[in-house]
């Protein structure tokens, strides 16, 4: 198609949530100023806007673990098919505590691509590419994309939004993955999941183990109990007969995530108050200037506050030097106040979830930092942090998604039926010893063991830019055209996503934006980070650098 008049010309590689929200942000301000916009999307996904993470066709099993009226997105400016927000889209009403299915977002994501398509102005050209992008050559002051079909480009931009590429497994997975290899014992991620269901069809009556107890172990344990033909149904499991013999989920701790509020009234009990939430954000104001410790120290003063508020108002602990104990054990090592086991951990924060009894100290400060999360954002994102105390920040909200990050109360409470219906075994939960055997593998807990002849791996790798072997991030950073923040982070960036390469000079035109990026920003993984005020900074810097 021949464009005429002024034109830049961008590049977008990756069409998931993130991709599909800085499109939307570039058209929304492409409409003024006269030029023409020739936008190409680079993506093989079959679903564009949804990305293999809300994919429309995985299972329904696998929930998001928000629900439905904490899913503020605002709706799209060209919403028909999206009809406005999730809630406005659905077909029937839906209660606000429902949690609903990834693969429904999925299909409300994709509606919204396709809304924008179908709507964009007359001046923005968007043409997709069912391709990936494997190197980025900078020529003549313009970038050019290579991919199966040849060198594609010049670009003015390009904006990099691949979520989370092919990453290096670490050396305990390494060694599983030949060991699986050797063997012929089962080892799979737990995405995508119909991999793993078709997997599980052949391990009916074997011992299974799970890595991680995190979000995604209740992810898999349903695609290997209902997925299976199983059901839940007052308060029990009912077997079809088709499941694994024994599940045996394990992690560094043996801690799994505490459940969040069950209702919305629940819910609100752990709002901070607006004096509260200004103090914290003055706090993270100040944050950028301090060491690592002072840092924390002032955010901890920070939540100490409306903790010991919201402990008096529901009857739990509310001594001043329990809180203040259990917030210097966090910021030294987190999760170390937990002295419960894991089947009591679940009952204690099932019951909180439900206000049956009153929240713990550690509970009631972790739903009060999900709260505080957009003042979080605000602040950090992007912060003129020194790395350490970027470091000492990131450290403290990782720890804390044991609460904040929490899945539906209902999950919680069907790992604990599993558990007391002997489906689910916790003899090695607690940082095994893990042997390789010809079977597959054994897992030794001080005097308890299991062998189990699958492993489904459900721990999301971090964003370590050094361990990316996707080959289009792998190849910038060897040229120097991307640089991580610090050891073990993401790449360097500026507040309007562009890159910073290895010699400290910004790479003009080229950005990135998502899991990549953390160090420079914090908190990157759910859906409201890819429709936040990151991609509005992209899409702003875009138009500028177009005038200049």
């Amino acid at each position: 198609m021949k464009i005429s008049g002024t034109t830049r010309s961008i590049a977008i590689v990756g069409t998931g949530p993130r991709g599909l929200a800085a499109l939307e942000a570039l058209v929304a301000r492409a409409t003024d100023g006269g030029a023409t916009w020739a936008v190409d999307l680079f993506d093989p996904t079959a679903w564009p806007g949804a990305g293999p993470n809300y994919s429309p066709d995985q299972s329904p099993l696998c929930l998001l673990n928000i629900p439905v009226r904490a899913l503020s997105v605002e709706p799209s400016p060209w919403a028909v098919l999206s009809r406005g927000t999730f809630a406005d889209w659905l077909p029937a009403p839906v209660d606000g505590d429902h949690f609903p299915p990834r693969a429904e977002i999925g299909r409300w994501l994709h509606a919204r691509y396709s809304d924008l398509i179908e709507r964009s102005p007359g001046n923005v050209v968007i043409t997709r590419h069912e391709l990936a992008a494997w190197r980025l050559e900078r020529a003549e002051a313009k970038w050019w994309l290579h991919s199966d079909s040849g060198r594609s480009g010049p670009y003015d931009e390009v904006l990099l939004t691949q979520g989370q590429p092919q990453t290096a497994p670490d050396d305990q997975l390494a060694r599983w993955q030949a060991h699986a290899v050797r063997s012929g014992a089962d080892l799979l991620p737990a995405y995508p999941d119909d991999q793993v269901l078709e997997a599980a069809e052949g391990w009916t009556g074997r011992p299974v183990g799970i890595r991680g107890l995190g979000l995604s172990t209740h992810d898999v344990l349903r695609l290997l109990t209902c997925g299976m033909g199983g059901r839940f149904d007052n308060g029990r499991y009912h077997r079809s007969g088709r499941e694994p013999s024994r599940i045996f989920p394990f992690s560094l701790n043996g801690q799994p995530p505490a459940p969040k509020p069950a209702t919305a009234d629940l819910d609100a009990r752990f709002d901070p108050s607006p004096e509260e939430t200004a103090r914290f954000a003055a706090a993270l104001s100040d944050a950028p200037a301090q060491a690592p410790d002072a840092a924390l120290s002032s955010l901890c003063a920070a939540l100490a506050e409306p903790a010991l508020r919201i402990l008096g108002e529901t009857g739990g602990d509310a001594d001043r030097k329990t809180v203040q104990a259990w917030l210097v054990t966090e910021r030294d090592t987190p999760g170390a106040q937990n002295e419960l086991t894991t089947t009591e951990f679940l009952r204690e924060t099932i019951e909180m979830a439900l206000g049956r009894v009153p929240p713990s100290p550690g509970y009631v400060i972790g739903q009060v930092w999900r709260k505080l999360q957009d003042e979080l954002r605000r602040g950090f994102n992007p912060g003129p942090f020194a790395p350490a105390t970027a470091r000492a920040v990131i450290g403290f909200d990782e720890g804390l998604k044991r609460y904040s990050y929490g899945p539906p109360v209902g999950a919680a409470e069907e790992l604990l039926i599993l558990i007391d219906d002997g489906l689910v075994d916790l003899r090695a939960v607690d940082d095994p010893d893990i042997l390789l055997i010809d079977s597959g593998w054994h897992l030794v807990e001080d005097d308890t063991s299991a062998k189990v002849s699958a492993i489904v791996d459900a721990v999301l790798p971090p964003p370590d830019l050094g361990r990316i072997t996707d080959p289009l991030i792998s190849s910038l950073r060897t040229e120097g055209r991307l640089h991580p923040y610090a050891d073990g982070f993401g790449a360097n960036t500026r507040e309007d996503g562009q890159v910073t390469g290895s010699d400290g000079r910004v790479q003009t035109g080229l950005s990135l934006l998502g899991r990549l990026a953390l160090g420079n920003i914090i908190a990157v993984d759910s859906l409201h980070d890819c429709f936040g005020a990151a991609r509005d900074r992209w899409a702003e810097g875009v138009v500028s650098r177009s005038e200049g």
